[in-house]
Formats: structure tokens, sequence, C-alpha cells
């Protein structure tokens, strides 16, 4: 069997990489862009640093910023008719998640009308041609969208997340820089920065994993464990060691898949609007501990780079124990809850699991599961 490995064709790494953006955009002939972005970044001034580097070059866009934190249906279907009016032939994406897969939804139905009704493309949708080309500008240090094959769109009148997963969505060009997330708050910071290390580590224990993504994800984890906190308190070396951290981890698990973790957080987030990162932090503990005996000497290796000494002279509950524990540790120093019993009503309990049992992350996880053993799940963190 060929395992298969796609990245972006450029991606820009460090302080002021946003500098790059105006050659990229002449070298590539791209005429007028649709600059995707949130309101919130406007507000704060954080988009005009790249309008203003267009604006110094005489390259012309218009903004589309009618973007929800849990991107809806009715989004991409308004990216798509400002693209078409703007008479756009390229996105430049800048914000987190949000942006950047109501970026790729809206490429994607513009190059491949036929799926103008967005709900069509969930899972791995048949696309015949690669989207309108995206520049991709993260602001935030976690989703990764920039390098991945993947995004997420909600069904809001089906309370639900529902996963794309289509070759033809990549960025071309991914601009990683860490001035553009220095003024995420602490807690957004820390939301984003465990969703990066949940990539990682479900990356890492997949069923498709192999040994370049293992190469990709071990190092993610390292970074991420040693960046996260110095991250939340807006220190410099940590913004920029996030920055990378969860790039790496992207390039790792857009190529093999998550598992139950995400499968969980998504319908979270369609259900009760859940930060992702967060949803995805407090679940991160309990569905290590669930995998823990699917996973082989991978715990042992997640252990070691989270800074857990003596692990080759634990037993094998032992270093699972710790890189757990070492998990549960970080995810409290940063603040993240501990706990659904805010989040989750009981009676919706039926339906969450049922949700994301049918998500397209779960069937990636290392242990094989069912509908009752995500209701039980759920049911264990309340």
């Amino acid at each position: 069997m060929a395992n298969r490995f796609i990245l972006n064709e450029t991606s820009y790494h460090g302080a002021g990489a946003i500098k790059e953006i105006p050659g990229e955009i002449k070298a590539r002939g791209f005429k007028k862009a649709l600059v995707c972005t949130d309101p919130d970044l406007i507000k704060f001034g954080i988009t005009k640093k790249v309008l203003d580097l267009l604006d110094a070059e005489g390259l012309p866009y218009e903004v589309y910023s009618d973007i929800k934190a849990n991107p809806t249906v009715e989004n991409v279907q308004g990216g798509v008719k400002a693209f078409k009016e703007a008479g756009a032939d390229y996105i430049i994406a800048i914000g987190g998640g949000s942006s950047m897969d109501t970026s790729k939804a809206v490429g994607i139905i513009i190059t491949n009308p036929e799926f103008a009704d967005v709900r069509s493309l969930e899972g791995v949708a048949p696309t015949k041609n690669p989207c309108a080309p995206i520049i991709a500008v993260p602001t935030t240090a976690g989703t990764a969208a920039e390098v991945t094959i993947n995004y997420v769109i909600t069904d809001v009148e089906k309370e639900r997340k529902f996963v794309c997963v289509d070759t033809h969505d990549i960025p071309v060009v991914a601009v990683v820089d860490s001035d553009m997330m220095s003024t995420m708050p602490a807690s957004l910071t820390a939301f984003t920065g465990m969703d990066a290390l949940t990539h990682a580590i479900e990356g890492y224990t997949t069923k498709g994993a192999w040994e370049l993504s293992d190469m990709f994800h071990i190092k993610a984890i390292e970074i991420i464990a040693r960046s996260l906190r110095s991250a939340v308190k807006n220190e410099k070396e940590g913004r920029e060691g996030m920055a990378l951290g969860q790039y790496v981890a992207g390039m790792g698990f857009s190529n093999v898949g998550l598992g139950v973790d995400h499968a969980m957080a998504h319908t979270l987030s369609a259900h009760y609007d859940t930060p992702h990162g967060m949803a995805c932090a407090i679940l991160l503990p309990m569905s290590m501990e669930y995998n823990k005996e699917y996973t082989g000497e991978k715990y042992r290796e997640i252990a070691r780079v989270m800074g857990v000494e003596g692990v080759d002279s634990m037993t094998q509950d032992e270093y699972r124990t710790a890189a757990i524990e070492a998990v549960r540790q970080l995810s409290i120093d940063v603040g993240i809850p501990q706990g659904l019993a805010n989040i989750v009503k009981a009676e919706d309990i039926p339906v969450l699991a049922k949700d994301a049992f049918a998500d397209a992350c779960r069937p990636g996880n290392p242990r094989d599961t069912s509908v009752e053993e995500i209701e039980n799940l759920f049911r264990s963190l309340m």
C-alpha cells in the first residue's frame, strides 16, 4: 500500500513573514483578492497589517468578513457570492480555523460549482478541480488549517458540524508569521495551543500513522510542550514556538487523520458553540486513557518529549500514565476547564454520541469504538 503525503507548494515562517505576500502574488500572476477574515481581526487592526502591504504595492482586493467562530453553510455561500461579485481570482485567508475553513469551502465551490449547497462536500467529496488559489495567513497557533486538506463547516439547521477532506483545498502558500499571533488573548492561546497538541497526539497514534507522519508529530509534541506555557504569557519565544509547532502537527495529521477526541469535540461545538480548542483540550486526557492499550510504545515517547524523566526505566503502565498526566498538567497550567459539567446537558448525550460516531475523524481512532462507548466517555467527564 502506498502512503500519500500532501503539503503546501510554498510556506514562509518567522516574524515578519507577511512581507513575502506581495512578491508571491506578483510571481503567480494573481489579479484581485477576496480577503476572507473575521470582524474582530478587522476591529483590532490585525487584518490591516496585510492590507497595508497590498495597498503599498497597488494590489487590488475586497474584504469578506461575514464569518462566525464556527463557520456556517450560510457563511460559505455568502463568501462564494462575494468572490464572484468582486471579480476575484484568488483568496487571502487571514485568521484562525474559521477564516481558513470558510476560504477552503468558498475556493472549492468556485471551481466545482456543483457543490454549491456546501453540505454535499461532507466527507471525501469527489471534486474534480483544485480550489481557487489560497494564500493562508494564520492568526492563531492551533488549527494548522493553512497546511491541511481538511475543513469543518457547521450546519446550524441540523445542529452538527461536518468534516470535509479534499486534496484540492490545500492553500498554495502558507505564511506563518508569529507577529500576526501576538495579540491573541491568553485563553485563545491556550485553547488553540491545546488543539495543536491534540492534533499531534491523535495523529501520532491514529490507525493511519507511519514513520513519516510520526516524525512530524513527535517533534510537534516536543515543541508545543516547551512553548505553550510561555505563549500563554505572551512571551516572544513561546509565540514563535507555537507558530511552528502547530504547523508541524498539521503537516502530519492532515495526511493520516485523527480520532475520537476530535469527533467528540466537533459535536460539542455544533451543539453548544463550544470553542473547538477548549473542547479538544477537555477531552484529551480522557481520550488518551481510553486509547492507551492500543498505542504500543508511543506513550513512552510522548512522555519523554513532554519532559518526563526516567521513562526508560518505567513499565509500560507507568509511562502511559506519565504521558497522560503530563498532558493533564499542561492543560491545567494553561487554564483549561477540567470536565464537561458546565457545558453538556445529560439528556443530550445520546445525540452527541451518535453524531460523534458519525464524524469523519472517528474511524481513525486506534481503538474501535461504538455509540454506547462514546456515551460513556461523555458521561465520564460530567
